[in-house]
């Protein structure tokens, strides 16, 4: 036959083909494949870092604070305290979307072996008072810094509520009272002052100035026109409800009255309205009836109060907040003494 004929040419190719074929389904039994690369976890950014850390830190509190008030000896006051941690951690760590599951534990066999086991919570009320200053400190820190608005909105109203529980939690039990954040409102800059540099407040303050107080960057004047009468109003109804009453009811008021009043002052300040046609301030207000008790009152202030300061955070530039959180945990704490009902976020209406 002639090599050169057409037909011959074809079979060859045919044959050639086979014979690939037929090599690739030997190799394929005998095991030789190509290899994907193996599954691998995402990269998280800043903010899922910051969340999955205040959820590690929430998950941690509710799990010492069961084991704690199931613990011998603990009881009374002390047991039911704990157990209401325990609920509002762990609804904050669900509100805060609960621990990252990749799914990758299923097709990556050895990662629980290779993993070190968790440590059994120590369990005494110690360790839950311990670990709440922990949290809330932490979680406070990442409310001044998180990004968006709306994660630092719930970050801030969760380490407040894990200060009051802390504070609550330490005059139980008589331990350690946590260091409460500073609540002075820094004065604005003067505008005629020479400038020493080109950062604004929120870059200072990451870059290393953090102590130095910083005036929140961000809101606008109807935001700290709102905060003005707010506090203003609230030192107001205090002065009316202190003057109708005695003893340390009286006192307590007063120095209230005092504290909101001067707030008001600051706040005016930053906005730069003090002493302007724009001040939003008024020479009295509406202050509810005797119907009302002045515990009732100053509970209810104090509540309002901490819905101004969770919106101005959520709505502050990052790195310029601390102040705002601070306050919303004074006036959380304020409430606190004053009889208010714990809850898990405090200053989130939507959340009741």
């Amino acid at each position: 036959m002639n090599p050169n004929d057409p037909r011959s040419r074809t079979r060859r190719r045919s044959g050639l083909t086979a014979l690939v074929l037929t090599c690739a389904i030997i190799l394929s039994g005998c095991g030789v494949r190509l290899e994907t690369p193996p599954p691998t976890e995402p990269v998280p950014d800043a903010a899922e870092v910051v969340r999955r850390t205040a959820v590690a830190d929430a998950l941690l509190v509710a799990e010492t604070a069961e084991a704690a008030a199931g613990a011998e000896g603990v009881g009374g006051d002390v047991a039911d305290a704990l157990g209401r941690v325990a609920a509002a951690t762990t609804a904050q760590a669900e509100q805060l979307g609960g621990e990252y599951d990749s799914g990758l534990d299923d097709i990556v066999a050895d990662r629980s072996a290779s993993s070190p086991s968790a440590t059994a919570p120590e369990r005494t009320p110690a360790a839950v008072l311990t670990s709440l200053v922990d949290a809330a400190t932490r979680t406070r820190a990442a409310a001044n810094q998180a990004q968006p608005g709306p994660l630092a909105r719930l970050l801030a109203s969760i380490s407040a509520a894990q200060t009051r529980d802390a504070w609550t939690l330490a005059r139980l039990t008589r331990g350690e009272a946590p260091e409460l954040p500073p609540t002075q409102i820094p004065e604005p800059a003067d505008p005629d002052a020479e400038q020493t540099g080109d950062e604004s407040p929120a870059t200072a303050s990451a870059s290393g100035a953090q102590d130095a107080p910083v005036v929140p960057g961000g809101l606008s004047a109807e935001d700290l026109s709102a905060v003005v009468v707010a506090e203003d109003s609230a030192g107001y109804a205090l002065e009316v409800r202190a003057a109708q009453a005695s003893g340390d009811l009286r006192s307590r008021a007063q120095d209230r009255a005092r504290l909101h009043r001067a707030r008001a002052q600051a706040w005016a300040l930053v906005a730069g309205v003090d002493g302007t046609d724009q001040d939003p301030r008024q020479v009295a207000y509406a202050v509810p009836g005797t119907e009302t008790s002045t515990q009732d009152l100053a509970r209810d202030l104090e509540a309002g109060l901490a819905q101004n300061y969770a919106s101005l955070t959520g709505r502050a530039e990052p790195g310029t907040r601390a102040v705002l959180v601070a306050l919303l945990t004074d006036v959380t704490i304020a409430g606190a003494g004053w009889g208010a009902e714990a809850v898990p976020f405090p200053g989130l209406p939507e959340q009741a």
